[in-house]
């Protein structure tokens, strides 16, 4: 008979991480941890700048922590040093590398499949996958001799290029804001006011606008691109026409519901993922994180997931809390 393990994850970023976590603490011991990366919080690594600050309080919204991850304000490097000293605290099995092709509800336990045809099951599953995974795309067609220079983050910046960041979220004034000093940015959003990005992030790019070290092309949509002299020339909707080096695009994620279909997961008429106060989606399967909905980016709120699901999970166990 296969091993039964009492709650598997699949992903290890603050949500995930999370409620491996808590499930420790809380007595569970047979815990399975899936991440198809090399390493936990692969989102934050691959998509925060280098010392971004980190708010506990994503976007001005208070968050009490319910759970035992003492998480502060900090920066990218602060978070990810507390998450590692986190794992190290906890013996669980952590299979990095490792993706999930689907979930199978079988009569009293989850059948979990690997991309690679593994097989393991669990009692519940907790969908903790967030949505960067998976970034927008424009609806134009990208030149293909150019699409090495068409990117979702700023690691390939190599400084002295025009460079035209696309999107009017975080990322987007983020990115924009941080490679200014070294690159000719234009920074492009569809709407002529950016409203959802935090207002400190929004303030720093618009000062920078104001001071004439960002150009700004707010409220114009962007037609197509060309290739010429192996720069991106880009037909604006307005008429004007203009050459970048490269082109970010920080479009935000999609929720991927193919994937949430191939795991048990219950949609809405909008395939929107359903999720309770307790983080249930269904019988057994729970969400964490920015898949879960609430306020998208917030580390607290997924950490707070993470206790919420542990606690339901083992409302009907006698268990004795561990130190944290």
């Amino acid at each position: 008979m296969s091993r039964v393990y009492d709650i598997a994850i699949i992903g290890a970023g603050p949500a995930g991480i999370a409620t491996s976590c808590e499930a420790i603490i809380f007595g569970m011991r047979n815990i399975l941890l899936f991440e198809k990366s090399d390493n936990h919080s692969d989102t934050i690594r691959r998509y925060f700048n280098d010392n971004k600050p980190v708010d506990k309080d994503w976007k001005g919204v208070h968050v009490d922590l319910k759970g035992h991850i003492d998480f502060k304000d900090g920066t990218k490097e602060t978070t990810l040093d507390l998450f590692e000293d986190s794992l190290e605290k906890r013996l669980l099995d952590a299979k990095f590398n490792t993706e999930v092709s689907k979930v199978k509800r079988l009569v009293d336990r989850f059948k979990i499949t690997t991309t690679t045809n593994e097989v393991y099951y669990a009692k519940n599953i907790v969908i903790a996958i967030g949505k960067m995974g998976k970034p927008n795309k424009p609806d134009y067609k990208i030149p293909s001799s150019l699409k090495s220079r068409a990117n979702h983050t700023i690691a390939d910046c190599k400084g002295n290029e025009d460079v035209l960041v696309v999107g009017g979220g975080d990322s987007a004034c983020e990115y924009a804001y941080f490679i200014h000093q070294d690159n000719n940015v234009t920074f492009n959003y569809r709407r002529s006011e950016i409203t959802k990005a935090n207002p400190k992030n929004i303030k720093n790019l618009m000062n920078c606008v104001e001071d004439g070290e960002i150009k700004a092309k707010l409220g114009v949509d962007i037609e197509k691109l060309e290739d010429e002299d192996g720069k991106f020339k880009v037909f604006y909707a307005n008429g004007d026409i203009e050459k970048y080096d490269r082109i970010i695009y920080a479009l935000g994620g999609v929720t991927p519901k193919e994937f949430l279909h191939s795991c048990c997961v219950i949609l809405d008429e909008k395939d929107h993922p359903i999720v309770d106060e307790k983080n249930l989606n269904s019988l057994g399967v729970y969400l964490a994180g920015d898949i879960a909905g609430d306020i998208g980016g917030s580390i607290a709120l997924a950490l707070n997931h993470g206790y919420n699901i542990i606690k339901d999970c083992m409302k009907d166990e006698v268990f004795e809390e561990q130190s944290a």
